[in-house]
């Protein structure tokens, strides 16, 4: 597949987290800005909240407001070109958190700061299952000579609980689930792999014995420089993986193993999610040049919990 690139908004601040809503309109975070954003279809970009710290992840949440993964910040590094690509914790690292925020008033409210066994270190990305519950990944902080190890947590949208589901895992970022919401799918970053889990039930996870690191069944392992980072499901069940440093996305099968990869300009394609009247729509976040682009898909997108059914 080469795509033609239709190139929606330039001059974000490292965008992520895309969320393409029934009405044409595409709600981002800008992480070196701070902010939820929204973009319209020509291009106008509109601040919709100032979170502060690193919002990544975002997705619409059964009351209707966009939640967030708040990792805290980074640091910057200036790649030149005016391009720009995240770092360690940074001094002001504000800790990392889950929000929410009312897309009317723009008011941002904390929900989650901490786990059942500690603080949570860096929040990356999200999903909402048919029930309500939050399945997300806490991909952890890097320092200049050490790393948090990351986790996979399930939390209710009240604020009443929140479940470690698997810990440790080595900075586990994107998170989807399959078109029948049966399985789990995260995205491990440094490692350049897949995993999956079969859901149990909310909260609860089928594990695999050793040696399987995680508990997870592998779905694919790049042997190249490829990273993953976030991910959307189609409704075939292929999970659809942006890819870092090769600059693309990753098509990967419900059976396991790459069937496709579609490069795209920036080596760091970071989040994709569908949308348009059938869902064969892919909005693109192209992260280093600030760019929101789409291309068209030739399956329909699985549709999300509480916004697209």
């Amino acid at each position: 597949m080469t795509p033609v690139i239709r190139e929606i908004a330039t001059g974000l601040q490292f965008p992520e987290g895309p969320i393409a809503l029934p009405d044409g309109d595409v709600l981002l975070v800008e992480i070196a800005r701070g902010t939820l954003s929204r973009v319209k279809p020509d291009g106008r970009v509109e601040v919709v909240a100032h979170t502060g710290g690193g919002p990544n992840g975002a997705a619409m949440g059964p009351d209707g407001k966009v939640w967030i993964c708040n990792n805290g910040g980074f640091q910057w590094i200036d790649m030149g070109g005016g391009r720009m690509r995240p770092a360690h914790q940074p001094h002001d690292y504000s800790g990392g958190r889950i929000e929410r925020v009312d897309l009317a008033t723009g008011t941002v409210e904390v929900v989650y700061t901490h786990g059942p066994n500690g603080p949570l270190r860096g929040p990356n990305d999200l999903v909402f299952d048919a029930d309500g519950g939050l399945w997300f990944t806490d991909l952890g902080k890097t320092r200049p000579r050490d790393l948090d190890y990351g986790a996979v947590y399930y939390a209710r949208p009240d604020g009443s609980s929140i479940v470690e589901v698997v810990q440790p895992m080595l900075t586990p970022n994107g998170i989807g689930l399959s078109p029948d919401g049966k399985r789990l799918y995260v995205a491990e970053t440094r490692a350049g792999r897949l995993w999956a889990w079969d859901i149990e039930g909310p909260g609860k996870l089928g594990k695999q014995p050793f040696p399987s690191p995680w508990g997870g069944r592998l779905m694919v392992d790049m042997s190249t420089y490829r990273l993953f980072d976030s991910l959307a499901v189609d409704a075939a069940g292929n999970v659809c993986v942006a890819s870092l440093m090769e600059g693309g996305i990753t098509v990967v099968s419900p059976q396991g193993g790459e069937t496709e990869f579609i490069p795209m300009p920036d080596v760091y394609t970071t989040n994709l999610c569908f949308g348009g009247p059938d869902l064969k729509t892919a909005f693109v976040t192209l992260s280093t040049t600030g760019k929101l682009v789409a291309i068209d898909w030739p399956r329909a997108g699985t549709p999300l919990n509480f916004l697209n059914r």
